[in-house]
């Protein structure tokens, strides 16, 4: 009985990471965040970063015509929220060698507002057809 409610604790602890967070997002809140990003970032077209249209789903390093660090290219995860959770955390930290010469969101709340923001802005056909 003790294992299961530890491994209940455990599960409930897990379902209150990342993921749950991004699934929180303030999609409103997240498009003024992602104005941080417009510097170098755009929805459809790359820039001094890659576009963003098409990055759920997408393996890190491998937009045609944009040219990644080797670090980048190296890294071997595949976009989800909790993935762009981690890595818009501390982008130098996860992958250090990286172009994206940024500190990162530190808050978790943004993070998970700003992801909201770039999963309803790159679904949009739209914007990225």
């Amino acid at each position: 009985m003790k294992i299961l409610a530890m491994s209940l604790a455990f599960l409930t602890l897990l379902a209150s990471g990342p993921t749950a967070r991004a699934a929180d997002g303030d999609a409103g809140r997240g498009e003024e965040i992602y104005q941080r990003c417009v510097a170098c970032h755009a929805l459809a077209q790359n820039r001094v970063g890659p576009r963003h249209c098409g990055l759920f789903g997408r393996k890190a390093g491998t937009v045609k015509g944009y040219q990644y660090s080797a670090a980048m290219k190296k890294y071997a995860v595949t976009w989800d929220d909790a993935a762009l959770d981690h890595f818009i955390e501390n982008p130098l930290k996860v992958v250090p060698g990286t172009k994206m010469g940024y500190a990162g969101i530190k808050d978790p709340q943004e993070r998970a507002d700003l992801i909201a923001y770039l999963k309803k802005a790159t679904s949009d056909p739209k914007t990225c057809d």
